[in-house]
């Protein structure tokens, strides 16, 4: 592993947006919109699946304020994805902006426009609808080739061929298998054969769906969203309202949150479609109950786990078959699903002798689903995490003992990781570490602490990538300006991860300047250098490794610049401590000079652009453990200690990296203990505001504490894997590990409310 003593990175620096949000600054979408900006509500479905027979709009068109009402006769027949994806997507392209044929309940049947929000709401009610209800399918493990078609339509389209067939209502499936699954199998001592389902949660971010739109002075349709994907909208915008590319501007203002619930475009096109057609500014605001019935939540999966070891707890096959439920539309549907065996089967590459990894996924009439933190390999790991649990509890082995059996390690090439090779692994470092400071020898025995309470622990490890291998880009420009300042320009989105600082740090350590002297543009479809966002834990390795090539093109550029003020050849020159030097000679040229230079008979270009792309996708790794405190009277689990050590690489920001783990933690827990998602005889989702759906707050944790352990990833920026999303993914099997050795049963299904923990424990 390299060891090196850096200036800016490794070092935890405040953030570069901290003071605005701080002081309240208007940096949000909805804090910039004009006053004459027209309001756009939608009326959504009550039907799971229908089709609209008529629609009246004549009343609520003459209340005073209202400009004007779309319904599906309005908009162009031509249907795209929403996903915020890179082309071709290999989500299938099934929407319509309005579509006659409602397929979940909260599907939009029109669109109303108004002067304002009051005009708005009082023309929704005034709509008359009349439907013909059409049965729906709901449960996604009777989907497959079941009577009920979701989508019947001609004009369905799927760019890429994921084994997908709509006609079945199947739109992804997959088998893969290495070594011969079956053999080992039958000559394994052991085999545990278990089925896990986690359901649809939904992000929770605290800023809603919300989009601007008008038209620029040039004419074009100006986009300011809240998003994390300004190329893709871009793109999705293009293909939904059928004008080019050229004449659509996307840009993000401050992001207040996204969780991946950004990476769809939820909101964009409904003001861009009412702004085309009035030619006047928009704006879209989803009510929360609007977030969390119409949103694009964690895919709802169950998956089956065959695992087969011997006596002295060698893990030596695992054979998992997933089924996911996309929802009415596919949208990331084929490409979370592949997460559920990939990022969790490798973690016991050390002695696995063979896996199989076979999936569907499937259309059904309830909310469409999409990206979340952890992205499937928040499911997987929780099926297959649980089931190395189970084995080691059926052994009467320490769980982590067992883990230390079978782990993947640095060196080692991992077949169910598409062939990879850890060249950074520090997951042994991690568990050990995990281990003393959690102080697991003395926690891990059951505890009765009186009153019917217990206390207990669990373990589980994860693993995630950095960025999707072969497809995604990332893009920086990097400018010097005439005060010897640089300006960064990024087209990733900061939603409040931090990533314009970690990325200005960058800058800092190549340029060896201050971070203060470095100001982050972005991200903005005119300005900013091609980037396909900020999602699957891309931003600080691909765009980071982006932002350093460029930096050094920058550099040398900066050099010639130099050597033309001395006099000398561009090989005398040497860049040293931030200023420029005449190799042999007391000569030096400070940056500032050679931006004032470059202003001034110079044919040399100030800045560089450079694109970054990866063959490999670098897993970060993670170790997990949790004291639980549990009422067998009540159900109740209190956490009571969250121990985290994680290997992201080298941290760029190691305060950033924290809270990132932090907020990770916490919503896994939210998934484990708290969050729910359940339906009412109408096909309703009951969990439409946080009265219902109840996510964990700071009082309801216990303490949370997050280390790291370093490798050194040499295709990262000084080292750099990803954090964001291997966060999520330890607390769900770590939990219903710890409720296990509390109360004697397993929870194979999320979330293990009180009810099912009281309920659970009378059937034992």
């Amino acid at each position: 592993m390299e060891h090196k003593d850096y200036k800016a990175i490794n070092k935890s620096v405040r953030k570069k947006d901290s003071m605005q949000l701080l002081l309240g600054k208007p940096v949000y979408t909805a804090d910039i919109v004009p006053d004459n900006t027209l309001v756009v509500k939608l009326l959504r479905s009550p039907h799971a699946n229908a089709m609209v027979e008529s629609i009246d709009t004549s009343i609520a068109k003459r209340v005073p304020g209202v400009v004007d009402i779309y319904t599906w006769e309005d908009v162009p027949q031509e249907r795209y994805s929403n996903a915020g994806q890179t082309y071709p997507e290999l989500s299938p392209y099934d929407r319509l902006i309005i579509d006659r044929h409602v397929r979940c309940v909260g599907d939009v049947v029109a669109i109303v426009a108004a002067e304002n929000e009051k005009a708005a709401l009082k023309a929704l009610k005034l709509i008359k609808v009349k439907y013909e209800v059409l049965e729906a399918v709901l449960d996604f493990r009777t989907a497959k080739d079941n009577k009920i078609l979701v989508h019947p339509e001609d004009n369905w389209k799927s760019l890429v061929e994921v084994g997908g067939d709509k006609n079945r209502n199947l739109i992804a499936s997959e088998n893969s298998e290495h070594g011969d699954v079956d053999a080992v199998m039958a000559d394994c001592e052991i085999v545990l054969d278990r089925t896990y389902h986690t359901k649809a949660f939904n992000q929770a971010m605290m800023e809603t769906f919300r989009t601007y739109t008008d038209i620029d002075r040039y004419g074009r349709l100006h986009v300011i969203s809240s998003t994390q994907i300004v190329f893709h909208v871009r793109r999705i915008l293009s293909n939904a309202l059928g004008i080019p590319k050229n004449m659509i501007r996307v840009e993000k203002p401050r992001i207040g949150g996204g969780f991946g619930a950004k990476q769809t475009s939820i909101s964009e096109v409904y003001p861009a479609f009412v702004t085309m057609k009035t030619g006047k500014p928009a704006m879209i605001t989803f009510t929360r109950e609007e977030s969390q019935i119409a949103g694009s939540p964690r895919h709802e999966m169950q998956v089956r786990v065959k695992l087969g070891a011997n006596k002295d707890g060698k893990i030596r096959v695992l054979d998992l078959y997933t089924i996911s439920n996309t929802g009415a539309y596919g949208e990331h549907g084929p490409t979370t699903v592949g997460l559920s065996g990939h990022k969790s089967i490798p973690l016991y590459t050390g002695s696995l002798e063979a896996h199989r990894f076979n999936y569907d996924v499937v259309y059904t009439n309830t909310m469409a689903a999409g990206a979340y933190r952890g992205y499937g390999a928040t499911q997987g790991l929780f099926a297959v995490e649980s089931a190395v649990n189970e084995l080691a509890e059926m052994l009467h082995m320490d769980p982590t003992k067992i883990r230390e059996m079978n782990m993947v390690r640095e060196g080692m090439q991992m077949p169910a990781y598409y062939d990879e090779t850890a060249n950074a692994c520090a997951l042994d470092k991690c568990l050990a570490r995990c281990k003393e400071i959690f102080d697991w020898d003395k926690r891990y025995p059951v505890r009765d602490m009186g009153n019917g309470k217990v206390r207990a622990a669990g373990v589980a490890m994860a693993m995630q990538g950095s960025s999707i291998s072969f497809v995604d880009v990332g893009g920086a420009t990097v400018k010097l300006n005439d005060d010897g300042t640089y300006t960064l320009m990024i087209g990733a989105a900061d939603m409040g991860t931090g990533c314009d600082t970690v990325l200005a740090q960058i800058v800092a350590e190549c340029m060896d300047c201050s971070i203060e002297d470095v100001t982050v543009f972005g991200a903005d479809t005119d300005a900013s250098p091609y980037d396909s966002g900020s999602y699957a834990s891309s931003t600080t390795y691909l765009t980071g490794k982006a932002v350093e090539n460029a930096c050094m093109e920058l550099k040398e550029r900066m050099t010639a610049i130099a050597a033309g003020i001395m006099n000398c050849s561009e090989e005398e020159v040497v860049f040293e401590n931030g200023e420029f030097k005449k190799a042999d000679s007391n000569q030096i040229v400070s940056i500032a000079e050679v931006g004032a230079k470059s202003q001034i008979f110079n044919a040399v270009a100030p800045q560089a652009t450079a694109a970054n792309t990866s063959p490999i996708s670098p897993p970060p790794f993670m170790v997990g453990m949790v004291e639980i405190e549990l009422d067998k009277l009540t159900g109740e689990v209190k956490v009571i200690d969250y121990m985290s050590v994680v290997d992201c690489g080298i941290p760029i920001n190691p305060a950033l990296a924290r809270i990132q783990a932090e907020g990770g933690i916490v919503q896994g827990i939210g998934h484990t203990l708290f969050e729910n998602v359940s339906y009412d005889s109408n096909n309703r989702l009951i969990e439409s505001s946080f009265m219902q759906y109840k996510i964990p707050t700071r009082l309801d944790m216990g303490k949370l504490r997050v280390e790291f352990e370093h490798s050194y990833e040499p295709t990262g920026p000084f080292g750099a894997k990803s954090i964001g999303e291997i966060v999520i993914n330890t607390p769900a099997p770590a939990i219903a590990h710890a409720i296990y050795r509390a109360t004697g049963a397993w929870h194979r299904e999320l979330p293990i409310t009180p009810e099912r923990i009281v309920m659970a424990q009378e059937e034992l």
